[in-house]
């Protein structure tokens, strides 16, 4: 099977069967370092469209700026449920191989049976030859030799490094790469492309970066409890009304409040759900939230001001940073006549800095 199909944006693919992908993975259950989880069993054999080419990527482990992939892709409405990882419900963006896809006319959705993955109900399998089975997929979730109870987990996110090489933003071929393949508009071009030769001049000079005046003051950070629940419509509040709840470092209760998340001020958004547990990228361990941190639909990092990273991380939110909007009235007044807004994007894409959560 071609494990290159030069895929763009829109392009109509059919995943292939548990049986082929399978065929194609190593010990660790990856193909050149990126792991096939066991949450993709379920799309084999249906069809999607290509949302973007995941030709480079946000590093979430080392913070060390973009990486360079290769052949590889993210499809439309396609994120982890978790399944498999305890529950993790940080719903990334799940990345595909190009050798685990082949081209199909049309958008028909052919829904085949997923395979079944058999859990052990007692501690960890770890598989030490080839992966061929979805018993076999199993065990390549976890990290053997960890001295601890507690599991450490392995997925997309936690081992992208091994999957991804080094690049450098001045690197133009990457830029030709995101306008070639669809993925980055002229307008978005232009204007992602100039705030970061902008800030890398004034970083150079030790100047001011954009966007200007954007740092908190707080030595402690206020708290509101608003009880949103999945549903609900809430209107961010303002970029100043925001600063006013953060530290010098943009936090609030650790949860960083990232620039990506500007654009989104002042919008209006349903609640999609509550975020309590994560696996962490940087250790492996399933990291528990035990503050009010949410996710909205259709907010996610646009990639503007990160070189137009494709992965569309969700934003997390602070309850402090939003306002319920509690009537049909109210609502009709933000939104308008059926706006983007205030609809329904159950597909929508995620925000990549604000995946500092809540470390601090």
């Amino acid at each position: 099977m071609s494990a290159k199909l030069n895929l763009r944006v829109g392009d109509p693919v059919e995943i292939r069967s548990a049986a082929e992908i399978l065929s194609t993975l190593d010990a660790q259950g990856g193909l050149d370092g990126l792991l096939f989880m066991p949450e993709m069993l379920q799309y084999c054999g249906k069809r999607f469209a290509v949302y973007k080419r995941a030709d480079k990527t946000c590093d979430t482990v080392a913070k060390s700026g973009l990486r360079r992939m290769k052949n590889t892709v993210h499809l439309a409405n396609m994120r982890c449920d978790g399944m498999a990882h305890e529950g993790c419900e940080a719903a990334c963006l799940i990345f595909w191989k190009e050798a685990w896809l082949k081209r199909a006319p049309g958008d028909r959705q052919v829904d085949v049976p997923a395979a079944t993955l058999q859990q052990s109900n007692t501690g960890y399998p770890i598989v030490d030859g080839p992966v061929r089975t979805a018993s076999d997929l199993a065990g390549t979730i976890y990290v053997s030799g960890q001295n601890t109870s507690e599991p450490v987990y392995r997925c997309q996110a936690t081992n992208l490094r091994d999957a991804s090489s080094e690049m450098v933003w001045w690197d133009l071929r990457q830029y030709a790469r995101d306008l070639f393949s669809g993925n980055v508009g002229i307008k978005q071009f232009i204007k992602g492309f100039s705030f970061t030769l902008f800030n890398s001049i004034q970083r150079w000079r030790k100047g001011r970066t954009l966007p200007f005046d954007f740092i908190g003051s707080q030595t402690t950070t206020p708290t509101l409890r608003l009880d949103l629940r999945e549903g609900e419509l809430v209107q961010i509040r303002s970029k100043e009304e925001i600063l006013a709840t953060l530290t010098k470092n943009n936090k609030n209760r650790g949860l960083w409040f990232d620039v990506e998340m500007l654009p989104f001020c002042g919008g209006t958004y349903r609640v999609q759900k509550r975020v309590t547990k994560i696996v962490n990228e940087r250790t492996g361990k399933m990291l528990n939230l035990p503050g009010d941190c949410l996710i909205l639909e259709g907010v996610f990092c646009k990639g503007d001001h990160n070189l137009f990273c494709p992965r569309s991380i969700y934003a997390y939110w602070r309850e402090i940073w939003l306002r319920r909007v509690n009537s049909p009235a109210e609502s009709a007044a933000l939104c308008g006549p059926a706006t983007e807004a205030c609809s329904r994007s159950e597909g929508a894409q995620g925000s990549q800095a604000n995946r500092e959560r809540t470390l601090a």
